[in-house]
């Protein structure tokens, strides 16, 4: 079943450049210029992705989108940002908003459909085989294994689970007490200072790879994992 995508864009000629570009990669496509149509057409059928501008009439992109993971129905529904704003503080508010990625006015489609595909599959959590690919890394879910390449990475159990779960939500910023929640589970009891030690141990095993920036501190926030500098 082909993938649906709102693009919630005020700017006629890109949201009409968008939707071209993503009917060539076999998407099916709904358009919206304003966060009311846009929760029409939600309201009519949930999309599976929603490019969202930020700049809206009315009630700006960043608004909308904390609504939408106010919503039961949208709170799972992947947000990727499109935004003239760079600056790290907007991608932090942007990211705290709940939204999965961010591309930066003027794009290329083809950035833009990698982008779409990759959060897809992150949303996903697996390619329907237990298993994600990003940043040059490849987890085989059902084997069990991490490949940097074709080279198959020696990693820990513990580093495993943090590695997997980075992953699969890639570029958002998670605090210790999160990581501890999501990875080790909320019924066991460890000192957030050991997820320090497992991030050490985690871009250790990377290094020799060349990958270990990967996994990036967020001074004063947590972690996460990104692919970008």
């Amino acid at each position: 079943m082909h993938k649906r995508v709102l693009i919630v864009e005020d700017e006629a000629s890109i949201r009409d450049m968008v939707a071209f570009a993503l009917r060539k990669a076999d998407m099916d496509v709904a358009q919206a210029a304003d966060a009311r149509a846009a929760e029409i057409a939600i309201a009519d059928a949930p999309p599976d992705l929603i490019l969202l501008d930020w700049m809206l009439p009315g009630m700006t992109g960043l608004e909308l989108a904390r609504r939408l993971r106010h919503d039961p129905r949208t709170a799972e529904v992947p947000i990727i940002m499109l935004t003239a704003r760079g600056e790290e503080m907007d991608r932090v508010n942007g990211l705290e908003a709940g939204v999965d990625d961010y591309v930066v006015k003027p794009f290329s489609t083809r950035e833009l459909i990698a982008r779409i595909k990759a959060v897809l599959r992150r949303a996903q959590g697996d390619d329907g085989t237990g298993s994600v690919e990003l940043g040059g890394l490849r987890i085989d879910g059902p084997a069990h294994r991490v490949f940097a390449g074709g080279t198959q990475i020696e990693i820990g159990p513990t580093e495993y689970r943090l590695l997997h779960f980075f992953m699969t939500h890639a570029e958002r910023v998670y605090t210790r007490a999160q990581l501890l929640d999501h990875v080790w589970g909320g019924s066991v009891y460890v000192e957030e200072r050991t997820v320090d030690v497992h991030i050490r141990r985690l871009r250790k095993t990377l290094e020799p790879f060349g990958l270990e920036n990967l996994v990036q501190t967020v001074r004063g926030s947590g972690y996460r994992f990104s692919t970008s500098a």
